[in-house]
């Protein structure tokens, strides 16, 4: 069996997908890549077993995936890739529309709820490719831009005001963000759980490989982006790989939140495989 494996086409998830890809880790998975939107229709369409996929894909559909226990792609703060690049103070974005990258579920979701529990304000919101936009001259009054095109655009200058919806999170509630998880179909699982479960250790594997190697991560990083190696060190280092006790309070009051604000209908026990 080909294990069909998802993954995020970002450098956040490098330190993982390295080792896999190079055969540090020993593996056969068929590796997939693409935004996270992407993964998510990939998964809920059954085409991957196993996938990273925005924290929000699992909250949607918890009958079809199992979480992979202690993998996760959040922060405890600042996360420098998922911002709200503005023209304006947040508060003074009441009634203005906010072009929203439609590579994003979950960072979309997530501003929405701080637009309601921490800003109280009211946006409306399209989405688009960010970096296409401003090419052509246009200036949105706010972005939400995700993934490298935030880093490559956090100090664009006709927008002062930056806005880190990881740091956000962090002042409407005092825990860890998750804006993405790894889970596996519930059906690949039934069929084939010894295998699915021998490759989960792989990913955690992989997780450890990149971790004991950040700083040969972060140079690669740099040589893909427009940032040093110095800047990829300090946004490796806001990041959280684990799902942990307080990564998993801080995941489950999302979902609560997402209930609140009617985004989801309940809110989804965490279950992972078994």
């Amino acid at each position: 069996m080909t294990i069909q494996l998802g993954k995020i086409g970002y450098l956040n998830v490098l330190p993982i997908y390295h080792p896999l890809e190079t055969q540090e880790i020993p593996n056969s998975f068929h590796i997939q890549s693409g935004p996270p939107s992407a993964l998510n229709r990939l998964m809920d369409a059954e085409k991957l077993d196993i996938s990273a996929a925005s924290s929000i894909e699992y909250a949607r559909h918890p009958e079809k995936y199992y979480l992979v226990p202690d993998l996760a792609i959040g922060s405890r703060g600042p996360v420098q890739s998922v911002l709200l690049l503005s023209r304006h103070p947040v508060k003074a974005l009441q009634g203005k529309t906010i072009l929203v990258s439609s590579q994003t579920h979950t960072s979309a979701a997530l501003l929405a709820v701080l637009q309601k529990e921490l800003w109280n304000i009211s946006t409306e919101s399209v989405t688009g490719n960010a970096t296409v936009v401003l090419e052509k001259g246009e200036r949105p009054d706010a972005i939400l831009a995700i993934g490298d095109e935030a880093l490559n655009l956090r100090y664009h200058p006709d927008y002062p005001h930056r806005i880190d919806l990881g740091e956000a999170w962090r002042e409407l509630t005092g825990l860890p963000f998750i804006f993405g998880v790894w889970i596996v179909q519930r059906k690949s699982w039934e069929k084939s759980a010894p295998i699915l479960a021998k490759a989960v250790t792989m990913l955690l594997e992989a997780k450890q490989w990149g971790i004991e190697n950040i700083e040969q991560m972060c140079q690669l990083a740099a040589n893909e982006s427009c940032l040093s190696t110095e800047e990829m060190r300090s946004y490796f280092d806001g990041l959280v790989y684990d799902l942990g006790e307080e990564e998993r309070k801080g995941l489950t009051l999302f979902y609560k939140h997402l209930k609140n604000t009617g985004l989801i209908e309940s809110t989804p026990e965490i279950a992972f495989i078994p």
